[in-house]
């Protein structure tokens, strides 16, 4: 069963003009139609498709002051405590101040966010975080009273964040700036078909790979292949290969866990992160009630139904343009098994909101609000958490966003890419000139 697999993937893949999975041990080989073939590990290969301008751009003349341009001060105390209350104070007045202003013009130079950590995804924002209305930055919201008596309480946690970041504009003449595009589970690179046709052609060096298991990747056939850690460091190894200087990961779905993860692991290295319907800030734990839990075999019987089922969840519309941008993009065409061990396999108790609230990197929310995977509660929820975040709703979008509406997804993508904070921060005093 197992080589009748192979031998139809291989079949499918030559008939689509793709190589097959069955390439031998390499470290990566660029081929003309601009996919590559990275070796991770050995025998773990993954198909990158990855686009670089033809010629080198010349690195433009520094402008006088062009170092302070665009530099934040973050400052941020993030305090745990034993009963498992969230308190997020934000130091830093120029991020407040300078950067994100609330839907209203307002926003608060030091602010508190108190939040009730939650065991259920996908729960409301608490009380003392949202307390206006559409504003997606942490401490907008209306302040606890009692914050001073809580805080003498012994806490289980405290970090301080103390840095500066340089956010600037990521040209595509810019020969030091990459875009890293991450799918989720069941998809492949050719979901992005139209970013990466968008911004290849607007000079931007572009990279986007596939999950093992999906897309023309090798595809393991044991289920310890396809854990989060397992996945996130093919991540890391297809980072590093290709990392420069300036670096922005775009992630949908699951992918955005392992954007979140190069972030925190590369803060130096990783400009700006793009979560197109990621979720909310919650650690990663398989659903011990779910119908992927059920045998291989039962779920191969009840793949036709599966795959109407993301059709119905997955677009805001199921006409004869949403199963054709499926079947393109190479989307929920995985085996059974990969897939129950892609599910099984999200396991990541690191990534809890305290582990978000440490990044300080910018970040763009993306949402279609027809999501039925995704609740626009749990986006939200993530904009409380991150420090410098942006959150974008797309009324006519479902959790397949970018395939839908590519011409609104790949604006926003690129108005954020080009984005910079417009006043020099200095030393977070936030003097407007």
């Amino acid at each position: 069963s197992i080589m009748l697999n192979s031998i139809t993937e291989g079949f499918l893949c030559c008939l689509m003009g793709k190589t097959t999975n069955a390439v031998g041990p390499l470290d990566s080989v660029e081929s003309s139609n601009g996919y590559s073939f990275l070796e991770v590990k050995p025998g773990r290969i993954l198909r990158v498709r990855h686009s670089a301008p033809s010629r080198p751009p010349a690195e433009p003349a520094e402008e006088p002051g062009a170092a302070e341009r665009g530099t934040v001060h973050c400052k941020r105390k993030i305090t745990l405590y034993r009963n498992g209350q969230l308190v997020i104070e934000n130091l830093g007045d120029a991020v407040r101040s300078e950067i994100l202003h609330c839907s209203n013009g307002t926003a608060e130079p030091s602010s508190t966010v108190e939040l009730e950590l939650s065991e259920l995804a996908g729960q409301a924002p608490a009380q003392g975080s949202a307390g206006t209305p559409g504003c997606s930055t942490p401490g907008c919201g209306a302040r606890d009273a009692a914050a001073g008596k809580r805080r003498k309480r012994k806490p289980k946690k405290v970090i301080n964040i103390d840095c500066k970041k340089q956010i600037t504009s990521c040209k595509g003449t810019h020969g030091d700036v990459v875009l890293f595009f991450i799918h989720g589970v069941g998809g492949s690179l050719d979901i992005w078909k139209e970013q990466l046709d968008f911004f290849s052609k607007l000079g931007y060096e572009v990279v986007a790979p596939d999950l093992a298991g999906h897309g023309c990747s090798s595809a393991p056939q044991i289920a310890a292949a396809y854990t989060f850690y397992a996945l996130a460091e093919d991540m890391r190894a297809v980072f590093k290969r290709y990392a420069k200087k300036r670096n922005i990961l775009i992630g949908h779905s699951y992918g955005v866990s392992f954007c979140t993860f190069l972030a925190h692991e590369y803060p130096d290295l990783v400009h700006k992160v793009i979560m197109i319907n990621g979720g909310g800030p919650t650690a990663l734990e398989p659903s011990l009630c779910s119908i992927f839990n059920m045998p291989t075999c039962v779920l191969h019987c009840l793949s036709p139904c599966l795959a109407w089922s993301f059709l119905k969840a997955g677009f805001a519309r199921q006409g004869a343009k949403e199963k054709q941008l499926l079947k393109e993009g190479n989307a929920f065409n995985v085996s059974s098994f990969v897939l129950r061990a892609m599910m099984s396999g999200q396991y990541w108790p690191e990534g809890d909101e305290v582990y978000h609230a440490e990044l300080a990197v910018p970040v763009l929310l993306v949402h279609g609000m027809h999501d039925k995977f995704v609740p626009v509660e749990e986006d939200q929820r993530m904009a409380e958490i991150l420090l410098i975040a942006f959150l974008k709703v797309i009324d006519e979008g479902s959790h397949m966003v970018m395939m839908e509406c590519p011409e609104t997804v790949n604006t926003l993508l690129h108005e954020f890419v080009l984005w910079e904070p417009e006043t020099p921060a200095g030393d977070g005093q936030g003097e407007k000139k």
